[in-house]
């Protein structure tokens, strides 16, 4: 059955329109990234709503397209104006902007460019092996375990993700209210709609997404005038900094393994594992190393790590519905909009389509390589575009977008109250993530609950039974380490101090 779902998987993928739309999802990723301010949830976000029309297998390709070629994007204004134009790529700042400064600005693009297609192809390889394992996890989980998983998403979020653990909870849970905005899943019962018939079918999650993105941060990057206020001189070789990648191949196959282990952990993110192939590659380079200085190595880590996050982010949000990122969280409601379910619908009678995502992921490097270093003369281009521009066209897009999705104006609503929300929230260190997590994880949970009572006949033990559900007591166990297991660490250290 997987052999047969692969081929079908790589007919898929290979065809003409699907590969229109992975070029397009990595043209639009690569800008977007390239864009401080921008990234790619906000641009995930936008596009969301459009995909509407388009086959879900396309839709998906399209959007994780966009993500593979916003973590690439995103080195472009790090290197070239010391900005990163995603989270994940302030790693790349650390030695990418100094190699610019030293005239090595088309070297250090050309690294980058090389090292996140290079290792962002073998991931998507690595990925395609994992597959047969993962049925057979993903098949193991029924309703208890998928609660569970939901719940553990958020926990996971709330502590991985900046701020206080308190304030990460608070920000979940007010996304699980909002989630339970219209009629109840499982009876025809209206929630909170205060006799609003618009309000019957909830809060669209993809309404909300935009919100929380793409509105949140336009008022952010309200306050600059442009992208990049200084003139972009581009000097140096390509092609010595492809060669380069290929002095280093240790430090990019390590860097590589570190993105994939760590973007499979719900919660971690291409920032924690960009940030973590930098700083192993500086302390096992101290020798001979000028980290901060315009060390290629410097480069080449927190690029070779970026892309595997990609596909390593896949395989939590595929298998189980928990993202682990504001892209994942996105992605994940692209798949729910689109009629799809992670787990056993996706790695059972659904496989096909994940084999051509994967394979879309491994065809997508390629064309990373291609076209990124097609564009490294015209980069600089990227980053001196006003926001005056881009500003009212991702605000018009954003209504646009809410409104498509159900012709529904409290849609269009709630991206502004949201959007005005997430502003907020980020000034005040409230995590957006957990938020976000909290709306679209929230009717998954809530669903799986009411199922999984259904199952035990009311008994609530159907979570804590270590006999019957051990896999469910072990999620339950988890959950509560999780949450709990900063305050029993301080007290059994207070309880040793003082003895």
């Amino acid at each position: 059955m997987a052999v047969d779902a692969f081929f079908e998987g790589l007919s898929i993928a290979t065809t003409p329109e699907m590969v229109m739309w992975l070029a397009l999802g990595l043209l639009l990723g690569i800008v977007l990234g390239a864009l401080p301010g921008i990234g790619s949830p906000v641009g995930m976000a936008i596009v969301l709503p459009l995909t509407l029309p388009l086959d879900a297998t396309a839709a998906i390709i399209l959007l994780v397209a966009i993500y593979s070629g916003a973590m690439f994007g995103g080195s472009i204004a790090a290197i070239l104006i010391n900005a990163p134009g995603t989270e994940s790529a302030a790693a790349t700042t650390l030695d990418g902007y100094p190699m610019s400064q030293n005239g090595l600005a088309k070297n250090a693009l050309a690294i980058a460019t090389t090292a996140s297609a290079l290792n962002g192809f073998l991931a998507a390889i690595a990925l395609i092996l994992l597959s047969p394992i993962l049925i057979e996890v993903v098949l193991a989980f029924g309703s208890p375990e998928y609660f569970l998983l939901a719940i553990l998403g958020i926990s996971l979020i709330t502590i991985v993700t900046q701020g206080s653990i308190v304030k990460g909870l608070v920000a979940g849970a007010l996304g699980f209210m909002i989630s339970t905005i219209g009629t109840a899943i499982l009876s025809p019962r209206p929630r909170y709609t205060f006799g609003q018939f618009g309000l019957y079918e909830g809060i669209d999650f993809v309404a909300a997404l935009i919100g929380m993105f793409a509105f949140a941060e336009m008022m952010k990057l309200a306050a600059r005038k442009q992208i990049s206020e200084d003139d972009v001189e581009l000097a140096g070789s390509v092609r010595d900094g492809i060669t380069t990648v290929f002095k280093y191949p240790v430090t990019t196959l390590k860097s590589g393994l570190i993105g994939m282990g760590i973007g499979m952990v719900p919660g971690s993110g291409a920032t924690t594992s960009t940030f973590v192939a930098y700083a192993e590659e500086a302390r096992s380079s101290t020798k001979d190393g000028k980290f901060g200085e315009g060390d290629p190595r410097g480069v080449i880590a927190p690029e070779a790590a970026n892309n595997p996050t990609v596909s390593g982010s896949l395989i939590p949000t595929l298998s189980f519905g928990i993202p682990g990122s504001g892209s994942t969280a996105v992605l994940l409601g692209g798949i729910l909009m689109h009629g799809l379910q992670p787990g056993p619908v996706l790695f059972g009678e659904q496989l096909q389509i994940t084999y051509a995502l994967f394979i879309s992921l491994f065809l997508g490097n390629i064309l990373i390589l291609a076209v990124g270093l097609t564009l490294i003369p015209y980069a600089s281009k990227i980053t001196e575009l006003d926001t005056t521009l881009i500003i009212p066209m991702v605000i018009v897009l954003s209504y646009a977008g809410a409104y498509t999705l159900n012709q529904n104006w409290w849609d269009v609503g709630a991206v502004i109250v949201l959007g005005i929300l997430g502003f907020y929230m980020v000034r005040n260190n409230y995590s957006i993530i957990a938020f976000v997590l909290g709306i679209v994880l929230g009717p998954i949970a809530e669903e799986n609950f009411f199922r999984s009572l259904q199952i035990s006949g009311g008994e609530y033990t159907i979570f804590i039974d270590p006999i019957n559900q051990p896999l469910s007591f072990l999620l339950s166990l988890a959950i509560f380490l999780i949450l709990f297991g900063p305050f029993l660490k301080g007290r059994v250290e207070g309880i040793v101090s003082r003895s």
